[in-house]
Order: C-alpha cells, then structure tokens, then sequence
C-alpha cells in the first residue's frame, strides 16, 4: 500500500477535500481505512463518496449503510443524509416518512440542513402532516444559524405573509442575507426586491450571480419568471438563463 493513512488527514476537512480533488482514489481509500478502524467522520464520509462515485466505485446501497453506522456513532450530518436517501430513493426505497423521522433526529440537535430537510416536508406535506408553522419556526432557527438557503424560504414566508401577518422589510434583510451567502435562490430573490425598488443595475448583478450557480430546475422557472419582468434589461436576461438551461441538458 503505497499511502499510510494518518487519521488527522481524515479528520481535517480542508485537508480532505484538497486531497479529493488532488486525488480521489488515494482519498478514497485514506477513507476506508479510517471508516474500518471506526473513525466516525470517515464512516459519513465514505457513505458520502460512495453515493457520488468520488475516487470509489459508485454503490448507493452500501452508501445507505455506511450513513446508517455513522448516524448510530452520532454522525448528525450522517443521519441527514439516510433522510436524504429516503427521501429521494438513492440506495433504498423511497419512503418520506421515514425521511421524516430522520431528519427530525438531527434537526432536534441542532443541525440547519437537517432543520431545512424536515421543514421542507413540513411545508409541503410530504410524509408527515403539513404544519406552515413548524416550518417556518425550522427555517427561522436554521436561518439564524447561517443557512442560506433556510434565510431566503424565511424571507419567503414574511413576505407572503403566511403564518404570520407579513413583514416586507424583514423579508428583504432575509434574501440580502441569503444572497450574501451565496444561495442562488436568494440571490433570485433579492434581485427581484431591488428590482421593484428600482435599483436595476444591482439587480441585475445578483440575477447574473444566481444564473452563475443555479441549477437545471431552478434556472428554468426563473428563465420564464424573467420573461414577464417589468424592465426590459432584465427581461434581456431571460434569453441567457433559457442559453444556459440547454447547456446543462447537453449529454
């Protein structure tokens, strides 16, 4: 074996992720090893490569178990992902609730995505009984924790005024705050706040931003949003979002 494995290279995230992108195969195995001598953060983590195919065989079954052993080790990030497995039927069947019931483990310690995770199937029913309350109070907390993709579904629920009467102003301080935080879906956001503001040119900078980030789904809603924007230069806009959505579709 020509790589000793040393477990503070495992342990150390940065490091880890340098030696991903340097070499997968190499990390991958640093991961095994680690995951074997039962290093709880390498077991999350070979759960993680193992569901992507990074530097290993692609295998989402076994992702799901080595998920399942570092969640009983504690592994909050660990058990946000076996709900994220179920949800979505990578690995196992899907099965919200049991989504549900994982998620909600690790939101109840503290964990912003797995806050973000359940109140998503709060808000929309989905395995568990729809509660618009418990949502928002999930997305609220995760958002003040510093997710920025909870921030801009926060900023969504002041400004619409679900659950509780809306709050324009604290709803644009939520999407500026998502923005910044690099969400694309904030970025959208609080592009569409500064536009109605009349503050074009910082709009469209953000609209450029969440073009640069966004993914497939996101970016073709917001090619046809854009469509029907009141300022002709942002409706222009349109045109590269619909450019960039053919992109991502390309084999």
């Amino acid at each position: 074996m020509s790589y000793q494995l040393r477990r503070e290279e495992v342990l150390d995230g940065d490091r880890l992720k340098a030696m991903l992108e340097e070499s997968p195969a190499r990390a991958a195995q640093a991961i095994l090893i680690a995951a074997g001598e039962g290093v709880v953060e390498a077991q999350a983590l070979l759960g993680q490569i193992l569901l992507d195919g990074q530097g290993i065989e692609q295998d989402q079954p076994l992702a799901v178990r080595w998920f399942g052993i570092a969640a009983q080790g504690g592994h909050l990030m660990a058990r946000n992902m076996l709900g994220r497995c179920h949800e979505h039927g990578w690995g196992c069947a899907a099965d919200a609730a049991t989504a549900a019931g994982h998620y909600r483990l690790a939101a109840e310690q503290g964990l912003d995505w797995a806050m973000y995770n359940y109140a998503n199937l709060l808000a929309t029913g989905r395995g568990v009984a729809e509660d618009q309350a418990q949502a928002l109070s999930l997305y609220r907390n995760a958002a003040e924790l510093g997710h920025a993709k909870s921030m801009n579904l926060l900023g969504r629920y002041l400004e619409d005024g679900r659950v509780y009467p809306a709050d324009p102003q604290a709803a644009r301080d939520w999407y500026r705050r998502s923005a910044l935080g690099g969400d694309f879906r904030g970025q959208f956001s609080y592009a569409a706040v500064l536009a109605d503001e009349g503050n074009i040119e910082d709009a469209l900078d953000w609209l450029r931003k969440a073009l640069a980030g966004g993914n497939l789904n996101f970016l073709k809603v917001a090619s046809q949003t854009l469509l029907n924007a009141a300022h002709p230069r942002i409706r222009e806009l349109a045109a590269d979002y619909a450019k960039r959505c053919a992109e991502l579709t390309q084999p």
